[in-house]
């Protein structure tokens, strides 16, 4: 249940709310996740924009682009990372009208530790959400039975 934030100068992206839900179900897909409601409600993408003012290089130069995603604890091995980390930097690019986008896009991979991700009020373990996930799919299995 990956959280995105999403740094850039402001007018940077046209379409701000189609490229937040494009991230966040991109990245679903890349961890693999049930495409579940808990995971639906919870993976989420905000784009901040700043006045050009604000950000900068050591040249002065304002036109970069900060893709910061927070996991869980071991959500994403080497070819997950691999993917991730490619495939946002594509969609940011792409959503900015700007091919040389790519060449000024970073993207942080940050894991909560084990017991850190907070939802809801409760500090999740990662066990504990592995349960709640399969809560809900038996839920959904059992509803589809009826």
């Amino acid at each position: 249940m990956p959280m995105i934030d999403v740094y850039a100068a402001a007018g940077t992206f046209g379409d701000t709310k189609k490229l937040a839900q494009t991230l966040a179900a991109t990245l679903m897909e890349i961890e693999q996740v049930p495409d579940i409601p808990m995971f639906r409600r919870n993976t989420a993408a905000f784009v901040h924009e700043m006045p050009a003012d604000r950000l900068s290089n050591v040249d002065g130069d304002s036109g970069y682009i900060r893709v910061q995603v927070l996991t869980n604890a071991g959500a994403l091995d080497r070819d997950k990372q691999l993917a991730v980390v490619r495939r946002l930097t594509d969609l940011v690019a792409d959503a900015s009208g700007d091919p040389t986008a790519a060449e000024r896009t970073w993207v942080l991979l940050t894991e909560a530790p084990d017991g850190g991700w907070g939802l809801a009020g409760h500090a999740n373990t990662n066990a504990e959400l592995v349960a709640a996930a399969r809560a809900e799919l038996a839920r959904i299995a059992a509803a589809a039975q009826s």
